[in-house]
């Protein structure tokens, strides 16, 4: 008798893809404006860092160095997400630092 151990992939659908690619978007985007604009410049690139976990390939490379897929781990990556976006335009005040990249863009 032989046991079979089966093993199902989580694949997202194309809804779920799409809502990660513009999470990755605008988080990255809210990154590249704390980077630049923001005091201090680290929390900039932390954002940046973060939206890596949302980013699709970096899934497959996750599930390869640990052998657990991101997407297993669901609530906290919507954990993540909640925090990513009160950091993002609460602490970060993200819509004064676009304000002051606009004014500094048009100067």
């Amino acid at each position: 008798m032989q046991n079979k151990i089966e093993t199902t992939t989580y694949e997202p659908t194309l809804i779920g893809k799409m809502i990660s690619w513009l999470f990755v978007i605008a988080v990255l985007a809210a990154g590249i404006v704390n980077t630049f604009w923001g005091q201090p410049s680290g929390f900039g690139i932390f954002l940046i860092m973060l939206s890596f976990v949302y980013f699709l390939p970096v899934n497959e490379i996750f599930k390869k160095i640990f052998g657990v897929p991101i997407p297993k781990i669901r609530l906290l990556k919507i954990l993540l997400g909640i925090f990513i976006i009160w950091a993002a335009l609460g602490v970060g005040e993200l819509f004064d630092k676009i304000e002051v990249m606009q004014n500094d863009l048009n100067n």
